[in-house]
């Protein structure tokens, strides 16, 4: 059996093998996150340098030499012979850097790399992830400005209700992607570098380096935070910043997926109603077995794996509850998981979502039929104020319209039949007096209220300024691998 053919013969995460960003899958890798760590010693040696400590230009100049050539074979096989993932790429980029081996890791705890190459991978990945949920958020106030006039039936408890607009519709999705575009900027802001903090979180290990020197452990804290790219560290950690940072992280990212799960839930409702459909490529089929159908399979895919995303949320609410005093390992193996599944899961979704929004499909002549099946209903009202204006006894044209109601409700449900209130209306002589208005008091533009100006302030004031720190990276399309 060839190498390519064993691959067949293991578990593979799809989130990687069938739908992940090339990016988001990198951010997560191995290589990312073992040349980190390499970065990472590099930064401590060179302001432990900065600082007095007996390192030489030398040894740097030999670590940053070889931080990206990792022997990835030796690392494994440092790591089965001492039980250690740290101590094994210790020992691999000593093997490489024989001059600067006794000082790498000088002082340092293994959250030292871990820890800290963890929070530069979450910043990372927000980072991936912020300009994707704009490039959403921009198709979908495009297609909302586009339909923003275009009359459409409002649901509530999924029953016809007053009229909206397919514009105004698509701005509650967009309110909340815009919630989540806040929150995850906040999440990614509110990083903080864990820093040089030693075992315990005490520093104790660099205040002996130093001499008692308090400031100059202060100083090391600082530098290589600023050099990781961070405006601050945390002040106090035990052995590992507080796994809370974990459940902030990920709460934004599953409030997202409940956001995608609520629109990509409503674009499958309207294309059962045929009103809207996401994209339908040319040779597509919807069903082996019926073929004239066409699921909705974006935006199922969004809600199938939304459903993930929230509930990895319950991984770090439960590692946060458990960590003992200043920490215990068994937040290791969750987080290897919880972590890296949360942002490629979010990865995809976006991703997906991106694609749906690029090519969503209105059908206008179908939403005016579902509108002409219920808005007599709607509009008896105005039928029965126009009576009243033309001198006719509110009482007495209530009890019309109630009785006329009736019996076409009858026809619809009973009979199959389409809405015949109006030419009952229209039979009935006691309404002459406004059957000139009729086509006016009927007209669809007249019902959606306030809906279009709605649009306008709300995409002018909200939308797209939250758009403008993306705006060189908007014109990035999606080709979505089914």
């Amino acid at each position: 059996m060839d190498a390519a053919e064993d691959e067949f013969m293991k578990y593979r995460s799809p989130l990687v093998s069938r739908y992940a960003s090339k990016e988001m899958a990198y951010n997560f890798s191995d290589r990312k996150k073992f040349t980190t760590w390499r970065r990472l010693w590099i930064y401590l040696a060179k302001s432990e340098k900065a600082l007095g400590l007996p390192i030489t230009e030398a040894q740097v100049e030999e670590m940053e030499s070889h931080s990206e050539d990792i022997d990835f074979g030796m690392a494994a096989e440092e790591e089965r012979r001492l039980r250690h993932d740290v101590m094994a790429h210790v020992h691999t980029f000593a093997h490489c850097c024989p001059t600067a081996a006794p000082i790498i890791h000088l002082g340092a705890t293994s959250c030292y790399v871990g820890d800290n190459t963890d929070l530069i991978v979450l910043r990372d990945g927000f980072d991936i992830l912020l300009p994707k949920l704009a490039r959403v958020i921009d198709r979908l106030a495009n297609f909302a400005e586009k339909y923003a006039d275009l009359p459409t039936l409002g649901f509530t408890h999924y029953q016809p209700a007053q009229l909206t607009t397919v514009g105004k519709r698509a701005c509650l999705w967009l309110q909340d992607l815009a919630m989540d575009v806040r929150n995850l900027q906040r999440a990614r802001d509110d990083l903080r570098f864990r820093g040089v903090k030693g075992t315990t979180g005490t520093q104790a290990s660099f205040l002996q380096l130093f001499q008692g020197d308090h400031d100059k452990v202060e100083e090391l804290d600082r530098l290589v935070t600023e050099m990781a790219g961070f405006k601050k560290a945390y002040l106090v950690t035990g052995q590992t910043y507080s796994r809370k940072v974990d459940i902030d992280s990920l709460s934004v990212l599953a409030s997202l997926g409940a956001t995608v799960h609520k629109i990509c839930t409503d674009i499958r409702l309207l294309a059962n109603l045929k009103e809207i459909e996401e994209p339908f490529e040319k040779e597509q089929i919807g069903s082996s077995a019926m073929p004239y159908k066409r699921n909705p399979m974006r935006a199922e895919r969004c809600c199938s794996l939304a459903r993930h995303l929230v509930a990895l949320l319950s991984d770090p609410l439960q590692t946060a509850s458990v960590q003992w005093l200043e920490r215990t390992l068994d937040d290791s193996a969750n987080r290897r998981i919880s972590l890296p599944e949360s942002f490629l899961t979010a990865d995809i979704i976006l991703s997906t979502l991106q694609n749906i929004t690029e090519g969503l499909v209105v059908y206008p002549k179908v939403i005016e039929r579902h509108i002409r099946h219920e808005l007599p209903f709607m509009a008896t009202e105005n039928i029965i104020m126009a009576m009243v204006q033309a001198g006719g006894n509110r009482q007495d044209c209530h009890e019309k319209i109630r009785v006329l109601s009736q019996q076409a409700a009858a026809v619809v449900k009973q009979e199959g039949g389409d809405n015949d209130l109006l030419d009952r209306v229209q039979a009935d002589p006691y309404f002459a007096p406004i059957l000139g208005q009729l086509d006016a008091l009927l007209d669809p533009k007249t019902f959606v209220g306030r809906a279009p100006q709605q649009v306008s302030r709300f995409l002018t004031e909200e939308v797209r300024p939250l758009l403008q720190p993306y705006k060189s990276k908007m014109d990035v399309k999606i080709e979505l691998e089914l």
